[in-house]
């Protein structure tokens, strides 16, 4: 799932060589923190959040078929 929403992310935005994504487990979930240049935060959320929840709708739509445990895509500056 890391790597699917480092592909999404560097598509978005001016920096993408700034793009980090991390991935931590924890026992019910599992957490992927995005990070991105501050004048890209704009690119990634989009208006009304809506670029951001797509990004969410797709990695829990791809970790369906090879995840049990929950999903949660952070976005941080």
């Amino acid at each position: 799932m890391k790597d699917l929403v480092e592909y999404l992310a560097k598509a978005l935005v001016e920096h993408p060589d700034q793009v980090v994504v991390t991935q931590r487990e924890e026992e019910d979930a599992v957490i992927i923190e995005l990070r991105v240049a501050p004048e890209d935060m704009g690119k990634v959320i989009g208006k009304q959040g809506r670029i951001a929840k797509s990004i969410r709708t797709l990695v829990k739509a791809a970790a369906l078929q090879s995840e049990k445990r929950k999903i949660v895509v952070d976005i941080v500056s």
